[in-house]
């Protein structure tokens, strides 16, 4: 009709199990390079999420724009990604063990208005970016900190003392 191969446009030119492997391989590999090398990096986003924007993006620009041949390609690999998104998100839901590797526990950064100097080093977060974050939630000094947390999201948690001396929770509603 307009000298488009139709058959070539739908039909895989790879083997399905190959578009498969290589989904699952790069996926899996790019969430333990982040989880395990990368651990805070994706900031409010949970990595599962970040990887497959990113992923997603490009396996449907290479099915779009004709580097795999057919759209089937792309979709085989979009179905693939999404497929192992969801089970790592399941499986971190369903089971304690996976919650654990999947993602990684809060860390204590701030006690009783004091830093936490190895926390801060392990997490490379600098003072800067430690009163950074805390002014963000309002507060302008750190003896006002009675804990502060980095959350397995990347997010910086903060509850501060009242007057009183007692607790008080954040604006994003954390203890």
């Amino acid at each position: 009709m307009f000298g488009v191969d139709w058959q070539s446009v739908f039909m895989p030119d790879t083997p399905v199990l190959e578009i498969v492997m290589r989904g699952t391989v790069m996926y899996l590999s790019l969430f333990v390079l982040l989880r395990f090398v990368l651990r805070r990096e994706a900031g409010a986003l949970g990595i599962t999420d970040l990887l497959v924007i990113v992923l997603l993006a490009d396996a449907a620009q290479n099915g779009m724009a004709g580097d795999y041949q057919s759209i089937s390609d792309g979709l085989i690999l979009v179905v693939t990604l999404v497929a192992w998104a969801y089970v790592l998100n399941w499986l971190s839901f369903h089971s304690v063990f996976f919650r654990k590797v999947i993602r990684p526990p809060r860390v204590l950064l701030v006690r009783d208005g004091r830093p936490l100097d190895d926390a801060l080093e392990k997490e490379k977060i600098s003072m800067d970016e430690l009163m950074g974050e805390v002014r963000t939630h309002g507060i302008d000094d750190l003896r006002r900190v009675k804990r502060a947390y980095i959350e397995s999201d990347g997010m910086i948690s903060v509850i501060t003392y009242k007057q009183d001396g007692k607790s008080q929770v954040d604006d994003r509603g954390t203890e």
